[in-house]
């Protein structure tokens, strides 16, 4: 997050001037989510490239699955995700 999205944040205070909530305008609200998504992948991205650099750089020795092998049934999970959000 940059300094201009932490200036915009707002402090809530109780009676005895004690924080209780924060209140973020919705541009920073949103690059906050970004932030913590591009870090969330960043994590994930150098775990399974050290998983595959320790299985000596084969995919199948590190647990990964071949698209073509789960492709339906990933389409078939997204669908009924799909459909279940939007109850």
């Amino acid at each position: 997050m940059t300094g201009e999205a932490l200036k915009s944040i707002q402090f809530v205070v109780d009676d005895k001037g004690q924080r209780t909530a924060v209140l973020l305008d919705i541009r920073a609200w949103e690059r906050l989510i970004k932030w913590i998504e591009t870090v969330t992948d960043t994590k994930i991205a150098v775990q399974v490239l050290d998983e595959l650099q320790e299985a000596g750089g084969r995919p199948e020795q590190a647990g990964w699955l071949a698209w073509e092998d789960i492709r339906e049934e990933w389409n078939g999970e997204e669908t009924i995700e799909a459909e279940t959000t939007s109850l």
